[in-house]
């Protein structure tokens, strides 16, 4: 697997009509020309507005495959330009279906671990200017993904990403969000997932969890 950067994006944190009220956010992204130095904590000059739902080393960047802007395009019927989705990179290729959690890129001067798929929250409803569009994102099963730094270089649009290694459960993306969107009173699919070392320790915890409520014996109903 080796693709490339199209566009690295980055941005600071802004305050946006949510209604009645207003609420600061980070998802407005825009291309960086150059090279910018990916940290353990993410990009240089990357801002978000929670940094206990995004961002961090769990979250030090955010991966979307241009295949699935592509997608978005034919569904929305409008050109989408890079960062629309809040992501870091858009990339060639790079797929939920073929990339798996704790799968290492390289990618320019930087080597990352993939660690889960993203979850939007109601700001990128705020930043498609439809409440539903949430929804829908998260119904279509074209996420992208976070990784974590596991060495810090610098990154700009024309690099090459290829994965380095394989990571031995071999647990999609798109499967990872399956499990926690659909599959969540399945105890097998549940301690497949809880089972994936690499994969963000809070999906692990919320894996195993939902595993022992749903499990014969089980503390609780599932389904959480």
């Amino acid at each position: 697997m080796r693709e490339r950067v199209l566009s690295l994006n980055a941005g600071g944190v802004r305050t946006i009509p949510n209604g009645t009220r207003r609420t600061r956010t980070g998802i407005f992204k825009d291309p960086v020309a150059g090279r910018v130095r990916l940290g353990r904590e993410g990009f240089a000059g990357d801002r978000q507005a929670n940094r206990r739902v995004h961002g961090g080393p769990e979250m030090a960047a955010y991966l979307y495959s241009a295949d699935d802007y592509r997608w978005w395009e034919r569904e929305l019927g409008r050109p989408l330009p890079p960062g629309t989705f809040g992501e870091n990179l858009t990339v060639t290729g790079l797929q939920d279906d073929a990339v798996h959690i704790g799968d290492r890129l390289r990618v320019g001067g930087a080597l990352v671990e993939v660690t889960s798929p993203r979850e939007p929250c109601f700001k990128l409803g705020l930043r498609m200017e439809d409440p539903r569009f949430v929804t829908r994102f998260r119904d279509a099963g074209r996420t992208g993904f976070y990784v974590r730094v596991l060495e810090e270089g610098e990154v700009g649009a024309g690099d090459a990403v290829e994965r380095v290694e394989r990571d031995r459960h071999g647990f999609s993306v798109r499967a990872a969000h399956l499990t926690m969107t659909r599959d969540r009173r399945d105890p097998e699919a549940l301690r497949r997932a809880a089972a994936v070392e690499r994969l963000k320790p809070d999906w692990r915890d919320t894996f195993a969890r939902l595993a022992a409520e749903v499990s014969p014996g089980g503390s609780g109903t599932g389904g959480g």
